[in-house]
């Protein structure tokens, strides 16, 4: 097996090959920000259009009832979407309900699992999630180091040449995400952010192959400290689905809030828009265009905003959710192969 099998690229942006741009709007943009893009998008698109489309919104309104046809539709829209994001809310809440035994079992895997964790790391386990992710990364690299001095010992020329390559690509690695993690508050995407950046399925299996296409050459101390190392990585696997699975309720909770804030004055403007507005109440040009025209775009983008909302928060939770199908040592996207 070449070098260029035994290391990958390890951050998820290098994984993903995609454009700095693409990137940055679908993951790292405030979804704030993203939305307010959206709406800005929407109403300037929408003023070029029926200003360069003949024969011209004005005559277009003077000659029917475009607006009330445009933002009744608005309302049924606004109606049916506040609709749901209730229902997504529904859902989410539903997962937390249940009866009282459901609720015990839930703690029980909970405490099992932490008491697992307190084992693996000699100490009690934090209970922020940044600190959490880092101590089982921190972990990752101590158990890393006291493997790459052993394998570095090796008289097999192939899998020492192998072996500095990973455990320097597992431990730089892991430095970088401890340091990404070090202050990131839950809440914010900065915590999930660094969890994807360490792509622990390509290291399980990295160890998995080394244990196998090197038995004869490794001792038994070998033998055990890639156990080790295979044992940290695998515990954070779960722990960072349990992360992302948090962050995705906790998402769709503040998105499924502001949506609802924005719907109420939305249906407002909708039906201001309806009852006040024709042809004849507003007049002149602004930069050369029909001031009709800034007035019903603006309206239109600020009656969308509800939806470009929901649009910003779910891509890039599909994008996460995306990249993160799988547990384990499987290698689902061809850019990590």
């Amino acid at each position: 097996m070449s070098n260029d099998d035994v290391g990958t690229a390890n951050t998820m942006r290098e994984r993903a090959k995609a454009p700095g741009i693409r990137f940055r709007i679908l993951l790292e943009l405030n979804r704030l920000v993203f939305a307010g893009v959206l709406v800005v998008a929407v109403f300037v698109s929408f003023a070029v259009a029926v200003t360069v489309l003949p024969p011209g919104f004005a005559a277009v309104v003077r000659s029917g009832d475009v607006i009330d046809t445009l933002f009744s539709a608005m309302i049924t829209a606004i109606v049916t979407g506040s609709t749901l994001v209730v229902s997504i809310g529904q859902l989410v809440i539903s997962q937390e309900d249940g009866p009282l035994g459901d609720q015990r079992k839930r703690m029980s895997d909970t405490l099992d699992f932490r008491g697992y964790t307190d084992e693996l790391l000699d100490e009690t386990t934090p209970a922020d999630p940044s600190s959490f992710l880092r101590s089982i990364v921190d972990l990752t690299a101590e158990r890393t180091r006291t493997l790459r001095e052993g394998l570095l010992d090796t008289g097999d020329e192939q899998l020492r040449t192998e072996a500095e390559e990973f455990t320097e690509s597992v431990i730089r690695n892991a430095m970088e995400v401890s340091a990404q993690l070090d202050g990131a508050t839950f809440g914010t995407f900065d915590v999930l952010s660094a969890a994807l950046n360490f792509n622990y399925s390509w290291k399980l299996y990295q160890v998995d192959r080394i244990s196998n296409e090197h038995a004869d050459a490794l001792d038994e101390t070998d033998k055990a400290r890639l156990q080790e190392l295979k044992t940290a990585l695998a515990m954070f696997g779960p722990a960072r689905q349990h992360i992302k699975t948090l962050y995705f309720q906790w998402e769709l909770i503040t998105f499924s809030q502001l949506t609802l804030y924005l719907a109420v004055p939305a249906l407002v403007v909708a039906g201001v828009m309806m009852a006040t507005v024709d042809a004849t109440t507003v007049t002149g040009y602004t930069l050369g265009v029909d001031n009709l025209t800034w007035v019903v775009g603006a309206a239109f983008a600020f009656t969308l905003a509800p939806f470009l909302l929901f649009v910003a928060y779910l891509l890039r939770i599909l994008t996460v959710a995306k990249r993160t199908l799988a547990i384990g040592p499987l290698i689902l996207r061809e850019s990590q192969r």
